[in-house]
Parts: C-alpha cells; structure tokens; sequence
C-alpha cells in the first residue's frame, strides 16, 4: 500500500513540476534537484533487500533510523533524570565535571535520591567527628610485600587500565600529565607503554594482558628481554599481571581494527588494520603454582618493582587454590586488583559484560576474607575497581577491605567524556576513545591535565571529609560496620551484616 501510494504521488509531482514548468515558468524545472533524488531513493529502497521496513514503505522509512541514530542523545539530554542514566547516572557525571573543572560541585535543595529504595547506601556519621582539614590531604599506601626490594607509596585512587590504542594519544598524554601534578598512579592498560604514556613522566603501573604487549616475541608468547627493557623506564613503579578483566572476564581484550593504527601495531608488535584479539588465556602459565612463579620472574626481572595480578573473580576456589599455592611456594604477590562485573571496556560482546563475573563488593569481601583466612593479608594490598567515581564509593571500597581504588570511567569523564557511548565505533566525538585525527585535535592535553588532576584532589578531598564525619581519621579505619544499606523501607542492614568476615 505504502509503496502504490510513494508512486503514485512521485509521478504526480514529477509530472505536474514538468507541467507547470513548460507551460508557466522555466524555473520550476529546478524543483527537479529535489524530486529526482528522492524519486529514485524510493526506487533503490523498493528494490533492495536488506530492509523491509524500506521496501515496505520507500523513503519514510529512513526516518525511522534516522530518529534511531540520535536516539540516546534524546534520551541523555531530554528524558532521562538526573537519578537515572546508565552506566553513570547525570548526578555524577555532573559531580566529576564540577570537580575536574574546580567548580562548585556541592548540591541545593536536599538530595534528590530516594532514601527509601531498596539498595540505597550510606555511612554512619558520628557526633565526634574529626577535623577535615588536619587529616592528611594526599592519602597513601605502601604497596609492596617483605619479597618486594623496590616498594611504592601508592595513593589510594589512581587511574585504572585503558591502553593506548583504547584511547587516543592525547586522552593517554593528559591522564598522564593529571597523574603528575596530583602525584597518583596511571595503569597503562594492557596494550603496552607508548611514547605518550612516558612524556609528561608521571608514575606507571604497567599492565601484561594476555598478548604480552611490550613484552612480546614474534612467537606471541612473553619475552623477559623485552619485559627487561620496557620496565626499566623509571616512570614504571609497578607490574600488574592481567588475568581477566570485569567487563569481559574469560574473553581477552578486543582492539577493533578501525584503531590498530601503524603506530600502535607498531608498539604492541602486530600487524596493524586488523583486528587484535588477546587470547583469554595466558601462555606463560597454566595453574596457580605457575602463576606464582611467574609472579616471582616478572618481580626478579623488574629488579624488585612490586608485582600483583589483576582479576575478576569466578570461580571461588580457582581464588582459594591461588591462596594455597601463595603459602605452597612461598611467593607472595605484591598486590590484588579486583575488578567487578560492573567494570567499564571499550568493546565487549553483551553476554560477557552482562552476565559473567562477579560484582566487585562481593569479590572484594570474599578476596579479602579469603586472604584474611589464610594469614596473607599482611602481605599483599588488595585494590578495588567497578564504578568508583565519588568519595563515598572510595569509602565504601575502603570499608569491604581495599587498600587502593582504581577509576577508568570517571577519570575519561574528568577528560570531558560526555557518555556517549561510542567507545567501540572510533566515533568518541570528544575525541578521548578514538584513533581519529580530526576528532583527537579537540582534545587540549594542557587543559584536560588539569582536569584530571583536580577531579582526583577534589574527590579525595571529599572522601576525607566523610572519613572525618565518621569520626575516623585514615582509611584503613573503616570497616564494613560503618556503610548501610537499605534492605526495604523499614529494614537496614550495615555491611557486615551483608558480608560477614
């Protein structure tokens, strides 16, 4: 019906813009600049076969996709309210833009969450509270266990894993440059040290995924020369081994082609323009006691740098049985990094980032009470990541056992990421998670340096002051006695309750 009705009002107009044309004026000829082409994108939509809602009503039909298209910008500016949006809701990425660009980030009118829902959270404050302003404003922590020979004074929020390649080189040289000017760690992600993660000289933790990028052989399989030479920069503090990540656990890291550009190829040695897919397994080792040992070769070979792994948790006792293979060989890992289901990626398939992997609070209570159990706690630091952008989530991470907070997602919004959700696509219009050129020249290192770094400070800041308000004074004080949350509207329960040690 609809395609007898496109035709026939096509000839109608194509024919009356004749008509009228030849017997009143010459210039309604030009009417064809517009008929023509619209007559003849309903003729290719009635004859292709990809589309039926093309074929079945030519030309409107591309309106439908066309209001597809800029769909979730309707949704982000228009519908949604500031409670709502995922994964990060406007409250905070209006509180980490404040913050990053030093502006008033405090709130009118009361809060605009409903304290009553099922799942809110809070921390209990006390009438003794402490002075904010005599705590110390730059918190740190000594990462590095009685094996490690060169330990790191560590602060307990630092940028979590992105690659370069993942990110621009300039979103890369201003997380960097905002690293060194809050004096806080950078995690190189997974796809190696580029010229632009050593430019501005602010601390490193380099990250070996799977692929071994920086310290990989032509084989594909790790490369302690290589490994020698890429940690002997002296911006390099700390060694994370990747075993899995939260957002894609089990899967291997995804670098689409349209961004393994010639340079980056170059850096993680392989061939560039095709897709890179890290394998979801390591190659050097293949059970716990060859993870330990390998722990130990990474530490040797790095002259004593700490050296932890990385993991979203699964399986219960593949953690446990790494915990009975730390005290069967005596090798201790510097540190832990939990990283939860909720864990932000630049491309992962659905299913993955859906429905595997453990949410971080519940991980993070198990690792460490498992660590706990086993007497090796002492040793080893425990960091936390899974949508840690505030000071009451650095708290609530302090509170379940972690020693030191990781942020992706709110570190690229303090880079001025708006959410929009093109990460995979080489289309990050504010030119942070894209290899394009005319999108990345938007992007000004000086200006975002900053950013970044007051977005740390400010946000520390406000986690001190809660510590404060609690009447506690450093971080490790905190335990799980100290959050709520709100079971339903007459029930709470406090954290260690939830997850008991």
């Amino acid at each position: 019906m609809a395609r007898t009705f496109f035709f026939i009002i096509s000839f109608v107009f194509l024919i009356g813009a004749f008509l009228i044309g030849y017997f009143i004026s010459p210039t309604f000829y030009y009417a064809f600049l517009i008929l023509l082409p619209v007559f003849f994108l309903g003729v290719y939509d009635v004859l292709q076969k990809k589309h039926a809602i093309l074929r079945n009503f030519p030309v409107i039909g591309h309106f439908r996709y066309l209001l597809e298209s800029f769909r979730p910008e309707i949704m982000q500016y228009f519908v949604e309210t500031n409670t709502e949006g995922r994964p990060f809701n406007r409250i905070y990425r209006s509180l980490i833009y404040q913050r990053a660009k030093n502006q008033t980030d405090t709130t009118p009118f009361g809060t605009q969450v409903d304290v009553y829902r099922p799942g809110h959270e809070w921390i209990d404050h006390s009438i003794y509270p402490k002075d904010a302003h005599k705590l110390d404003h730059n918190p740190k922590v000594m990462v590095g266990s009685s094996q490690c020979k060169q330990p790191y004074v560590c602060s307990i929020f630092n940028i979590s894993a992105m690659s370069y390649g993942s990110l621009s080189n300039r979103a890369v040289e201003a997380l960097n440059k905002g690293a060194l000017l809050a004096d806080f760690a950078h995690n190189t992600g997974e796809g190696g040290i580029s010229p632009y993660h050593l430019k501005h000289n602010g601390d490193l933790i380099y990250q070996i995924g799977t692929g071994y990028f920086g310290c990989r052989s032509k084989e594909g399989r790790f490369s302690p020369e290589k490994f020698k030479k890429t940690v002997s920069a002296k911006q390099v503090k700390m060694i994370e081994l990747k075993l899995s990540q939260g957002a894609k656990p089990g899967h291997g890291g995804i670098l689409p082609a349209k961004k393994n550009t010639k340079e980056i190829a170059q850096i993680r040695g392989v061939e560039p323009h095709k897709a890179v897919h890290s394998p979801p397994f390591h190659k050097a080792f293949d059970s716990p006691e060859g993870l330990m040992q390998f722990i130990k070769q990474l530490r040797d070979l790095s002259e004593g740098r700490p050296v932890g792994f990385k993991l979203c948790i699964g399986k219960k006792q593949e953690f446990i049985d790494i915990c009975l293979a730390i005290k069967k060989t005596g090798i201790f890992p510097d540190f832990i990094a939990i990283d939860g289901a909720e864990g932000g990626t630049g491309a992962a398939p659905v299913e993955f980032s859906d429905r595997i992997g453990m949410p971080y609070k519940d991980a993070l209570a198990f690792v460490y009470n498992t660590l706990v159990a086993h007497d090796l706690k002492k040793e080893i630091k425990l960091f936390a990541a899974g949508k840690i952008v505030s000071g009451f989530q650095l708290a609530r991470a302090f509170a379940l056992g972690a020693d030191v907070c990781y942020s992706a997602r709110g570190m690229m919004m303090a880079l001025g990421c708006i959410q929009a959700l093109q990460c995979n696509s080489n289309t990050c219009p504010v030119g942070i998670a894209t290899q394009n050129k005319q999108l990345i020249k938007g992007l000004n290192i000086e200006d975002k340096g900053h950013r970044v770094a007051n977005y740390h400070k400010k946000t520390v800041s406000a986690f001190l002051e809660l510590l404060a308000a609690a009447g506690l004074e450093r971080s490790e004080q905190l335990e799980r006695k100290h959050i709520n949350r709100r079971i339903n509207s007459t029930e709470f329960k406090t954290y260690e309750e939830i997850f008991p040690y």
